[in-house]
Formats: structure tokens, C-alpha cells, sequence
């Protein structure tokens, strides 16, 4: 079994503890989203179908700035538009320098749920 790609496990741990108490997730579809925001999701990756080690949030849900660049290039920005309820395919392509050799130069498809917006109380 492979292990947990180490760099989506340290981009969630970051994100978890960016988030204050300062905000309230909204699930309001009315909302969408934009640069700057930050939002909750879940998400499960595969690659030609098959999902790999790391590449899901396991229902957990994980916090996420779009635009801060803490996942993989054009990851964030195809968030940019959805509301909240909504899934969204997200195509990218790992680097090829990527920390886990298996996962260098390929392309996934990650499948998206937006579950919320955080709004400033």
C-alpha cells in the first residue's frame, strides 16, 4: 500500500489551522466563489479512474484560499464560479517534480464538492 501523498496531508494540516473564529461557513447557494475566498471541500482524486493514496479528503472536509497556491497549479482557480452544494470536476496535471514519483507528469481528475464559503461574522 502506497503511502499518503505527503504534500496534499501537509496542505490540508496548513489550511485546518488558517481558519479563525472570525468566520461562518455558509452554505448559502446563492454565494459563489471568488479569488480570495476561503471555503470548505471535499474531494476524491483518480487518475484514469482509479483513485491513489492521498488524493482524498475522506468526507473530512478541508479549508482552502483560492489563490493561495497551496495546490497544484489551476487546482484552486477552477473552483472560482461554483457555489456551495455544487461538484465540480477539477483536471490537472501533477508536476513533474512532484514529491511522490508516482504521481509526477500525470493527470487527474478530481471530483469536487463545494461545501461552503466562510463569510466574516
Amino acid at each position: 500500500m502506497k503511502k499518503e501523498n505527503r504534500k496534499l496531508a501537509q496542505q490540508r494540516r496548513a489550511q485546518e489551522s488558517d481558519t479563525s473564529g472570525t468566520s461562518t461557513l455558509s452554505t448559502d447557494t446563492s454565494l459563489t466563489v471568488e479569488d480570495g475566498d476561503t471555503v470548505n471541500i471535499d474531494y476524491v482524486g483518480s487518475i484514469d479512474g482509479v483513485e491513489f493514496d492521498g488524493g482524498s479528503t475522506n468526507g473530512q472536509g478541508t479549508d482552502l484560499t483560492i489563490g493561495s497556491g497551496l495546490y497544484i497549479d489551476d487546482f484552486e482557480e477552477q473552483l472560482i464560479g461554483s457555489h456551495p452544494g455544487d461538484a465540480v470536476e477539477v483536471n490537472v496535471t501533477f508536476p513533474d517534480d512532484y514529491s511522490s514519483e508516482d504521481l509526477q507528469g500525470q493527470d487527474a481528475l478530481f471530483e469536487v464538492t463545494i461545501n461552503g464559503i466562510y463569510q466574516n461574522d
